[in-house]
């Protein structure tokens, strides 16, 4: 560590920098010594200074204390000017430098010099959607992290300026790149990033990676973790770059670890963020098509949001299929006739309105079931289409999802209910928990009952 004692003595901060950049052994740390309001005669070390303007009166005693022409509404002190214009100058050389090598780089390497500027422009490789897995209910039931991972790793090839990792939760959240180096000091190539225990540090890594085109960053952590790191996701979201947030363990369905590590506000915290996507897919399926959607929006950060459990992989020969993810919401499962209620869910709760809507079926009621990973998308889609999925005069709907139930009023409207979690979660086995807090078929069939029983 190296202490600079007057933070306006340019040529000590110019000498700390340098022998920061000399040290290769290990960080360092240069510590500043700085006075708020510098300058200014009155108001110089006073936190009044922070917050408020000086003043006309204080900003003339100001100029005048330094030096400069007080009646000069907006002065840069020559010596100043000539500094910054140095700087760009050395920026103009800089970027002459790098044209020149990536010109002798394509004479070079001319396919690899083509990707990437396909890379660079948001081209992506012909086909590549094709990689996408496709899982087989007859193959047994997988989580959705599991699934994300097996994306990952299925379409990596075809994305060679993907990077990312987990902060330290790896396992957990499987995000490995396998056959890939991790990225160390020693291995600058590696594409597997270890952050550490650090979401907030992760978060801003990956802005900067995504400032850097054409890179495509990922970092994941468990959606409880999501606090942390909620200041560079929304600078992700104000700058409009495009981060992907993988979060998992998605709900009190994670079991044992208790309240501290089950997620209730964070998924609506998440949706309150204006130009952020949040997905939450219901099954494998729908989070290959989650990831696919992801690479191909361009104008701001997406997260995904991954159960822990095991889902059923949803038979897409008989219920709708997972690519409609796309569109934010879609009618998975319909009844012959006029629904009497719409289901909305999400997630590993769609399951349970699927399971519903045989039971209610056998009973002579009629019901819909829409599957509705990401209302961001879904608000985009024409008016058309959303009245097709939510038709004006069918408003007797039940929203289920495994998180708080703010913000569900505006789709399950007056007439309906939202199931969901609007207190803590308790640390019990995740299939006993879930079932206690009402995400059971016997419950969704008994609130749909007093619904329609309420007129």
């Amino acid at each position: 560590m190296e202490i600079v004692d007057d933070g306006n003595d340019v040529s000590k901060i110019s000498k700390a920098i340098q022998n920061a950049k000399d040290q290769k052994e290990k960080p360092s740390l240069i510590k500043v010594r700085t006075h708020i309001a510098y300058g200014s005669p009155n108001k110089v070390d006073t936190a009044g200074a922070h917050g408020s303007p000086l003043g006309p009166d204080e900003v003339r005693a100001t100029k005048i204390n330094l030096g400069w022409d007080p009646d000069n509404y907006f002065y840069v002190p020559g010596e100043v000017f000539k500094f910054f214009r140095k700087t760009g100058d050395k920026g103009k050389v800089k970027e002459e430098e790098w044209n020149e090598l990536f010109s002798e780089y394509k004479k070079k390497f001319p396919e690899l010099a083509d990707e990437y500027d396909n890379f660079y422009k948001n081209k992506f490789p012909e086909g590549w959607t094709d990689a996408l897995p496709v899982f087989d209910p007859k193959d047994g039931a997988v989580a959705t992290r599991s699934a994300s991972g097996k994306t990952i790793n299925a379409i990596a090839k075809y994305f060679p300026t993907m990077i990312g990792g987990s902060a330290d939760l790896e396992p957990s959240n499987d995000t490995f790149i396998k056959g890939e180096k991790s990225f160390q000091p020693d291995s600058y190539d590696g594409r597997n990033l270890h952050f550490g225990v650090r979401e907030h540090s992760m978060g801003a890594e990956l802005n900067g990676i995504a400032l850097t085109k054409p890179m495509i960053a990922y970092g994941a952590t468990f959606l409880i973790f999501s606090e942390y790191m909620r200041a560079p996701i929304r600078l992700a979201a104000i700058m409009g770059i495009r981060p992907i947030f993988i979060f998992t363990h998605d709900s009190i369905g994670l079991g044992e670890d208790g309240t501290t590590h089950q997620p209730v506000e964070q998924l609506i915290s998440l949706r309150s963020i204006p130009n952020l996507i949040v997905i939450r897919p219901a099954d494998a399926n729908e989070t290959a098509q989650a990831w696919r959607v992801a690479l191909e929006h361009k104008t701001g950060p997406v997260t995904l949001i991954l159960t822990r459990q095991k889902l059923p992989v949803i038979d897409q020969t008989k219920f709708a299929s997972a690519k409609n993810l796309e569109k934010g919401a879609y009618i998975l499962s319909d009844c012959e006739s006029k629904p009497d209620l719409i289901f909305i869910a999400t997630g590993s709760e769609v399951q349970l309105a699927l399971a519903a809507q045989e039971i209610l079926k056998s009973e002579k009621i009629n019901t819909r079931v829409v599957s509705m990973p990401s209302w961001e998308l879904f608000e985009k889609q024409s008016d058309e289409y959303k009245k097709k999925i939510f038709p004006k005069d069918v408003k007797r709907r039940i929203s289920i999802e495994a998180g708080s139930t703010i913000g569900w009023h505006k789709y399950v409207t007056d007439e309906g209910f939202a199931i969901g979690v609007d207190k803590f979660g308790e640390s019990a086995p995740g299939e006993e928990l879930m079932k206690e807090y009402g995400f059971s078929v016997e419950n969704v069939v008994a609130q749909v009952k007093l619904l329609l029983d309420r007129g």
